[in-house]
């Protein structure tokens, strides 16, 4: 029998077999980049124990900020007084000028700096929930979270300092940092009502 006539009902061998068209190939899916942080953004960490202070500071490195360290409160005062910093890591419990003391002379110096608490006792979470303070995050760090944070808090700053040039009042609300593991980000937040105010 001759391919082509009337008897034949499957393709020849050697011929390959047509691709299903219910199946389109799909086109790779790139996850979505997270929003960048302000360029250049300097962060200040400031925590007394070596590991935890160099463990965060490659960390942030590695995101792009500009991070310098500091031992202790006093340290850190000196620092800002001569490199502008744009949000700072902070640790309540240090031997020399202690958390609360030093968080209270750099809002004093630029309350528009964000600053992040952290601690390891849970009951001190209340107590700067109080003080005004940007983020609270409890040891162990979460660092997706920890970086989620920062990022947020460095751009609702620039968004405060430009609402203060151009004479707009930008109103803050504040989200309490949440559990570990509940995948949610604490810190200062501008409604959008605010945002959209002229």
């Amino acid at each position: 029998m001759q391919p082509g006539s009337a008897g034949a009902q499957s393709p020849p061998a050697n011929r390959p077999m047509k691709p299903s068209a219910s199946k389109p190939p799909q086109p790779r899916r790139e996850p979505a980049p997270a929003p960048p942080s302000p360029p250049g953004a300097r962060l200040l960490v400031v925590d007394d124990d070596p590991s935890v202070r160099e463990m965060l500071g490659r960390v942030l490195e590695e995101e792009g900020y500009q991070v310098r360290l500091a031992e202790n409160g006093e340290v850190a005062l000196r620092l800002v007084t001569h490199e502008p910093i744009d949000l700072v890591l902070l640790d309540l419990n240090m031997p020399i000028k202690g958390g609360w003391d030093t968080f209270e002379r750099l809002t004093g110096r630029d309350p528009l700096v964000p600053v992040i608490i952290i601690t390891a006792r849970p009951n001190q979470l209340f107590t700067a929930a109080a003080s005004g303070v940007g983020a609270l995050l409890e040891k162990p760090l979460d660092f997706p979270h920890l970086l989620g944070t920062v990022n947020r808090l460095l751009k609702e700053s620039v968004d405060s300092r430009l609402a203060r040039i151009t004479g707009r009042s930008a109103r803050f609300e504040y989200i309490p940092s949440p559990t570990p593991g509940s995948g949610r980000e604490g810190g200062l937040r501008i409604p959008p009502s605010a945002g959209s105010q002229g």
